[in-house]
């Protein structure tokens, strides 16, 4: 019974990747903006300006893998009668979407970053170097500096997450704000996700802060400022400091650095970080235990020393940087918000 299903489950590897790449070719396409009212394939072809037969084809995959479905109407033949429509899932990857993870998708779906994932055994080796590094010839962070396109493939790709991250922040902890007047963003790539709190917070003045080549080119936004630096040399003063998916992408050590710069920037009284992260083996986030280990895969090809935290992880981390006080608030999401004191 085991072979039998060993056998079935083996070609779920060998073509993993077809899932990506055709998700990736529905966007590319259009699919999921079109599709806003029902259609049948002639009207999408159409529409879309594809090939009948290809379309036919890409679209009987993705409904097979839930992406989108299909009802019938009352027409004789037997392609004309099929119907396609949105799902919950589809409505994701439209462009314009209020909850589009479609930056994200097109950024991990980029040749940049597939590239790392045929060295990931460099990194493993006792011996090895950073997988990125080895396929693209730099670490992430220099190759963007000097690639403004893959530069902004990031920060669309980080923006997308804040803007389903940080609502679902303010519907469940809107007290972790309270009381907070200035806040600086600590590798805050364009500032949505500032802009997104400032709006909703109205009384906190808002500092974007990440490396001059990411803030020079990011948008106006009310109440919010771009500051331009070095998180390992210096973050800006404010009440308190804010750090989304930034410490997963280094090790203890350099997060300890980048903590004590952020305990340097806060008042020793009252100052607070506030961490978005994922808290790996937390039972209150357990349904989303494939994606913190998805994301650690993820962390160990585009990173030098990268890789996600377990709670123990995180207190080490928080002690060794000065943090004696510290607590984990879980919402809707497989990020956790840590909250760390003096």
């Amino acid at each position: 019974m085991e072979e039998g299903q060993a056998q079935i489950d083996i070609w779920n590897y060998v073509f993993g990747f077809t899932s990506m790449a055709v998700v990736k070719c529905a966007i590319e396409l259009g699919i999921p903006d079109v599709l806003e009212n029902p259609m049948t394939l002639s009207e999408l072809s159409s529409a879309l300006g594809c090939s009948p037969s290809a379309l036919y084809r890409i679209m009987r995959f993705l409904i097979h893998c839930g992406i989108f479905k299909e009802t019938t109407n009352d027409r004789t033949d037997q392609i004309e009668s099929i119907v396609y429509t949105q799902t919950p899932l589809s409505r994701l990857l439209m462009r314009n979407g209020a909850n589009s993870m479609t930056d994200l998708l097109l950024l991990e779906s980029s040749p940049v970053m597939l590239a790392p994932w045929h060295r990931l055994s460099a990194r493993a080796l006792a011996n090895g170097t950073s997988s990125f590094q080895a396929a693209n010839g730099e670490e992430l962070w220099r190759y963007a500096e000097e690639n403004p396109a893959h530069s902004k493939l990031i920060d669309d790709g980080m923006a997308c997450m804040a803007r389903i991250t940080v609502p679902a922040i303010l519907d469940n902890h809107p007290e972790i704000f309270e009381g907070i007047t200035s806040l600086v963003d600590v590798g805050g790539g364009n500032g949505t996700a500032l802009s997104i709190l400032v709006k909703s917070c109205p009384w906190i003045r808002g500092i974007n802060f990440d490396l001059p080549h990411v803030v020079s080119v990011c948008p106006h936004y009310d109440g919010v400022e771009h500051v331009g630096g070095n998180m390992f040399e210096c973050v800006p003063k404010a009440d308190a400091a804010f750090l989304m998916r930034v410490l997963h992408d280094w090790n203890d050590e350099e997060c300890i650095h980048i903590l004590k710069k952020c305990k340097e920037a806060i008042p020793t009284d009252t100052g607070k970080v506030i961490i978005v992260e994922a808290v790996v083996g937390e039972e209150e986030a357990d349904k989303y235990k494939h994606v913190h280990l998805y994301l650690d895969m993820i962390m160990m090809a585009h990173t030098g020393t990268g890789k996600e935290r377990t709670r123990k992880e995180w207190e080490y981390v928080l002690n060794g940087a000065g943090f004696n006080r510290y607590n984990i608030k879980h919402f809707k999401s497989f990020h956790s918000v840590i909250e760390a004191y003096l």
